[in-house]
């Protein structure tokens, strides 16, 4: 169903704090097949960091970027951004405020929207990436993540889909790859448990693709339909070992969908 895999580097944090340990990473992360990968932030040279993904055969396919410097340090961020040879910057998720407050919500789109304008006159489109929080209903009627999908200029703005957070959130993952389709570049690939937290209340939580409750036959076969382009692995935590021992068995559970 699809060709090649990424890896969301926010799951390998911890081994990106510079250069000779990048290179390792990037290495362990070709090793196990994960030929393409979105940033999550960047702690020392930004060419080093590029120059250590091509040497290892990884492609930067988007970015998690710091939204203040979107906003203000447009000209910076594009450079960045060509030199590590994306089209995609994105942000993590919206400012504190807009989570709760109606206008602040509606002022954060069209900030957004202005914002993306600008980037797409120079080749660049803005990504927003989903968590469960867009799933309230913060008028009463309307889900943030309704607003957001109605709110979002569709020709400057995707969104990068997070499975694990939509059906966290109660929404129908297939529902909104289908709603959103043509609107998504980068799928993040993040499966669903329910655990018991320390005094026995039930509660959800990411674990490795294929050992959680979604059902990626369907997902995926509705990703494609839709025209994704980037399939991105994706795990924040509740690792059993080590986060590479966590992305290896979601690559290889994800190795029979790869044509």
């Amino acid at each position: 169903m699809f060709q090649k895999l990424g890896v969301q580097l926010f799951t390998v944090r911890n081994y990106l704090l510079d250069s000779d340990l990048t290179d390792l990473t990037f290495r362990k992360l070709a090793d196990m097949g994960y030929t393409e990968v979105q940033t999550a932030g960047n702690v020392f040279d930004e060419k080093c960091f590029g120059e250590l993904a091509a040497k290892n055969g990884i492609k930067i396919i988007g970015t998690h970027y710091d939204y203040k410097k979107i906003l203000n340090n447009p000209e910076e961020t594009m450079e960045i951004h060509r030199m590590w040879g994306t089209t995609n910057v994105g942000i993590g998720g919206m400012p504190q405020p807009a989570r709760t407050n109606l206008d602040e919500l509606k002022k954060f789109i069209l900030e957004f929207n202005r914002t993306a304008e600008i980037y797409a006159k120079n080749g660049f489109k803005l990504t927003y990436h989903n968590h469960n929080f867009e799933f309230v209903r913060i008028d009463g009627y309307k889900t943030l993540m309704d607003l957001l999908y109605e709110g979002f200029d569709p020709a400057t703005v995707s969104f990068v889909l997070d499975t694990c957070w939509v059906a966290a959130g109660g929404g129908d993952v297939n529902a909104w790859l289908e709603k959103l389709a043509g609107r998504i570049d980068i799928l993040h690939l993040k499966d669903l448990m329910i655990k018991r937290d320390k005094d026995g209340n039930l509660k959800p939580d990411v674990t490795e693709v294929g050992n959680g409750n979604l059902d990626w036959d369907s997902i995926l076969k509705t990703a494609q339909k839709i025209g994704v382009k980037y399939y991105v692995v994706e795990q924040d935590g509740n690792f059993p070992g080590s986060a590479f021992d966590s992305l290896k068995m979601s690559a290889d559970f994800l190795k029979k969908y790869q044509i």
